[in-house]
């Protein structure tokens, strides 16, 4: 298992169609993935869950991924959402 701060850089911060395009590069891993926001830890896999957390550009989360693809998975991850739109 790997755990990575990561802040948020998508200049909407996370709303309907960014975490959309998260869950779908979440979905390409077999491994288990899930961001951590405060008391919160959702599937990043799951868009009704990634949405509850409401993040904003700017705020950090920390993200989890544990499983065979587990580098490259966090690797995309992070790169999705420290990219700058």
């Amino acid at each position: 298992m790997i755990k990575k701060p990561i802040t948020i850089q998508i200049s909407n911060g996370l709303e309907a169609r960014p975490v959309a395009l998260l869950v779908q590069v979440a979905s390409q891993y077999e491994s288990d993935i899930f961001v951590e926001a405060g008391q919160k830890r959702v599937n990043a896999k799951s868009i009704m869950g990634m949405m509850t957390l409401g993040l904003d550009t700017g705020e950090s989360v920390v993200v989890s991924a544990s499983g065979v693809d587990e580098e490259e998975a966090m690797q995309n991850i992070e790169q999705y959402l420290s990219k700058k739109k």
